[in-house]
C-alpha cells in the first residue's frame, strides 16, 4: 500500500494559514471585546476625559515637568477653518475648557489662557459660541486670556480674539476681515435647459426652494438670507468696536471693511495691542497679568481631543458595519459652504 506524503511547501503553507487566521481571531476579538466594553462603560457613573494634555515649551523655550501644584497657563490653538468638525469646533473647544479644570488642572491651577491664534475664520455659529465660552470662563475663574496671531487671524478669527484682554502679534502676522459671507450659490438653469434636462422639487412654503440652481431665481426671493447677513455683520461690527476700543466704528465699515493687514498697520488701526512680537513675550506679559512669577516653577499645557478611532471603526458609517467603501473628492474648500461665516478666502471672493 502506497503512502503519499504531503510536501514540505503544503505542509509549511497550512501552518502559515492557521497561524494567520489564529492571530486575526485573536485581533478582532480583542477589538469586540473592546468595544462591547466601551459601549457598556458608557453607563457607568464616571465620564472619561476626552482631551490628553501636552505640554508645551515656557517663555524660556523649556519644557521640563515640575511639580503637580504648580500654576499652569493653558495655551488655546485657534487652528485651522472654526467650525471643522473633528479639527476645531465648539465640542473641542467646550472639552478642553471643562477639562481644564479637572483631572491633574483641577484646585484652579490654570491662571490664564493664551489664544494661538492661526486661522482664515469659520462658522458664525462656531466663531460665536467660542467667544462666548471664553467670556464665561474669564468671569467664571477670574482668569486673563491673551491672544497671539501666529499666521493667520482673520474673520472668525478676529471675533474670537475680541475674548481677549491684550493681542499680540508677530512679525509675519496678517489680521483683519471684519464681514461676512455665504455662498457662492450658482445657477445651471440655462444650461441644463440648453441639453434638454429638467428638474423639479416639490415643496411647501413660501421660498422653501429658495437660491435653487436649477430654476430661473425670482427677484427678492434671497431678501431673509441678505436680512441675516445684515444681523450677523452688524453683530461682528459692534463686538469688534466695543472689545477694541482704538478702533474707530466708522472707519471699520467704511474703509477697513473685509479688508486684512499687517501687525504694523493692524496695530495702528486698533485691531492689535502689539505688533512685532512673539509668543514667549506674549506669555510673559499674560502671566504678569495672572501674577504667576516666571522665575519659579509653571506649567504651560495644551489640551488635545483624544482619537477616537475605535468608535469610528464600528459606527454606523463604517465600511466594516455597511460592507462598502465610499470615495469621496476633496476640493480643498471648508465643508461649512452651506452656513453663515466669518470666513477669509480671498481667492474664492
Amino acid at each position: 500500500m502506497e503512502i503519499q506524503r504531503e510536501s514540505i511547501f503544503v505542509s509549511a503553507l497550512r501552518s502559515f494559514c492557521r497561524m494567520f487566521f489564529a492571530v486575526v481571531g485573536i485581533m478582532l476579538a480583542f477589538i469586540l471585546v473592546s468595544y462591547l466594553y466601551s459601549s457598556l462603560s458608557g453607563t457607568a457613573t464616571t465620564i472619561d476625559d476626552r482631551t490628553k494634555i501636552k505640554y508645551l515649551p515656557d517663555a524660556n523655550n523649556k519644557r521640563e515637568l515640575v511639580a503637580s501644584t504648580a500654576p499652569v497657563i493653558l495655551q488655546l490653538n485657534i487652528h485651522g477653518v472654526i467650525g471643522e468638525p473633528k479639527v476645531l469646533d465648539t465640542d473641542i473647544v467646550q472639552d478642553i475648557l471643562v477639562e481644564s479644570r479637572t483631572g491633574t488642572l483641577k484646585n484652579d491651577r490654570v491662571k490664564g489662557i493664551l489664544l494661538h491664534m492661526n486661522t482664515p475664520g469659520g462658522t458664525v455659529i462656531d466663531s460665536d459660541n467660542i467667544y462666548q465660552m471664553l467670556m464665561k470662563y474669564k468671569e467664571q475663574y477670574k482668569v486673563p486670556v491673551f491672544a497671539y496671531v501666529d499666521g493667520l487671524s482673520a474673520s472668525g478669527g478676529m471675533y474670537i480674539m475680541c475674548a481677549a484682554d491684550q493681542v499680540y502679534a508677530g512679525p509675519a502676522a496678517v489680521i483683519g476681515s471684519v464681514g461676512i459671507i455665504m455662498g457662492p450659490f450658482f445657477n445651471f438653469f440655462e444650461g441644463l435647459e440648453n441639453i434638454g434636462i429638467k428638474s423639479r422639487t416639490l415643496t411647501k412654503g413660501l421660498d422653501k426652494d429658495m437660491m435653487s440652481p436649477f430654476r430661473p431665481w425670482k427677484e427678492g426671493e434671497d431678501a431673509s438670507l441678505k436680512a441675516l447677513a445684515d444681523f450677523f455683520y452688524d453683530r461682528f461690527v459692534n463686538l469688534v468696536a466695543t472689545s477694541r476700543p482704538r478702533i474707530d466704528r466708522e472707519k471699520l465699515v467704511s474703509v477697513y471693511g473685509a479688508q486684512v493687514y499687517d501687525p504694523v498697520a493692524a496695530q495702528n488701526f486698533g485691531y492689535i495691542d502689539v505688533a512685532n512680537s512673539s509668543r514667549n513675550e506674549t506669555l510673559l506679559a499674560l502671566m504678569k497679568e495672572a501674577n504667576v512669577d516666571p522665575t519659579k516653577p509653571y506649567q504651560v499645557v495644551t489640551l488635545e481631543e483624544k482619537s477616537e478611532w475605535l468608535s469610528t471603526l464600528f459606527n454606523q458609517t463604517s465600511p466594516i458595519v455597511t460592507g462598502k467603501i465610499e470615495h469621496s473628492l476633496d476640493t480643498g474648500s471648508p465643508k461649512i459652504r452651506d452656513q453663515f461665516a466669518y470666513l477669509y478666502q480671498p481667492m474664492e471672493n
